[in-house]
């Protein structure tokens, strides 16, 4: 016998409550990103704060907003980038990814989102080499 389907998880309508929130809110999205990234447990907070400032310093022209109660910046009005902890989903890792507008074309294949446990002057590099490159 097949099994029935569940529906959604808690963590996943939560999600959907942030984003009605979201649409019907009218605050200041830099406002709305930082306390998204307050309310972050560690280690995902002083992550949370390390990649805002390093997409905000490499891709300047990015607006910051939040995505489903994800920290997440736009070009255009829709998502170019977005980051959640690790506890969004229960995951182990934090989370940084990228939308479809983003220019990270490499040929028939490419990587758009990544995992981080730690983020090093390695990570930053790449980061901000990232940020830069999917606004084109």
């Amino acid at each position: 016998m097949a099994k029935k389907a569940k529906g959604l998880s808690k963590e996943e309508i939560s999600a959907m409550k942030e984003r009605i929130k979201e649409i019907n809110s009218k605050s200041d999205g830099e406002s709305a990103v930082l306390a998204a990234i307050a309310k972050m447990p560690e280690p995902y907070r002083t992550m949370g704060k390390k990649l805002h400032s390093i997409i905000r310093a490499n891709a300047p022209s990015l607006v910051p907003r939040t995505w489903y109660g994800m920290p997440a910046y736009s070009k255009d009005d829709q998502v170019l980038c977005f980051f959640r902890g690790g506890d969004k989903f229960k995951e182990r890792y934090m989370t940084f990814g990228f939308n479809d507008i983003a220019k990270l074309d490499d040929g028939n294949m490419w990587p758009i989102v990544f995992a981080i446990i730690k983020i090093t002057a390695k990570e930053e590099e790449r980061i901000a080499a990232l940020a830069k490159r999917a606004v084109g």
